[in-house]
């Protein structure tokens, strides 16, 4: 059977030292997962249930990619996270299991347009136009489980043209991986491919055409991308 029209073919993740491709099926979003970033966000950082958004598979930008600078946008924030990629499905999955579900993890970012963002809180509308956009989750290759186990702690930062811009400690999660996983499959199934982004640490913040953005997770990997003048 042939598609009825042109069609781009599936969104994949390099996974890396191998020749394999991750499918990437849903983005779910772990929003203010970081204390400080709750803070700085004018939130409550108490220990509030999980809250998620989504980002289509196609807002995949691989490591390395020079994007252009988003429509509609004066006011573009960097936001980066550890990836968790999802190799085994499931609902209503109990948390002491939850890590059994992982195939790896990855560095991204959870590119945000927060004007748009901003305005459609203030009127009551949803505010998926200002995270579910084009070119919005650049992602780098994914390591295995068996490459660098399932990371607890370490430094997870983000840097502007050499400059710190972000900085904090993946053990700082509100919410843990485990945890995440676990409430998250209570509200939907979870399927082999999800990608599960886990919050950004405090220091959001503008990014200006011609930036470019260098993001790291210690043992999961470095990504960098480079908006367009």
């Amino acid at each position: 059977m042939s598609y009825a029209i042109e069609f781009a073919g599936p969104v994949t993740l390099p996974v890396a030292e191998s020749n394999q491709a991750f499918p990437v099926g849903r983005i779910y979003c772990v929003g203010r997962n970081y204390a400080e970033h709750a803070r700085e966000m004018g939130h409550d950082p108490d220990r509030e249930p999980p809250f998620f958004f989504m980002k289509p598979a196609d807002a995949i930008v691989h490591n390395g990619t020079t994007i252009p600078y988003p429509q509609m946008t004066k006011d573009l924030h960097h936001e980066i996270e550890m990836v968790v990629a999802i190799g085994k499905g499931g609902s209503d999955i109990p948390v002491e299991k939850a890590l059994q579900h992982v195939f790896g993890y990855g560095v991204g970012l959870d590119m945000t347009r927060r004007d748009l963002q901003g305005e459609a809180k203030k009127m009551g509308r949803p505010w998926e136009m200002g995270k579910a956009f084009d070119n919005s989750a650049p992602c780098t290759a994914l390591k295995t489980v068996a490459m660098v186990g399932h990371p607890e702690k370490g430094a997870i930062w983000l840097r502007i043209n050499g400059e710190v811009r972000q900085k904090g400690d993946l053990a700082e999660m509100i919410w843990n991986v485990p945890e995440t996983i676990s409430y998250l499959s209570k509200l939907i199934t979870l399927r082999a491919g999800d990608l599960i982004m886990s919050g950004t640490p405090a220091g959001v913040g503008p990014v200006k055409p011609g930036d470019r953005l260098e993001g790291h997770v210690d043992g999961v990997g470095e990504l960098t991308v480079t908006y367009r003048k």
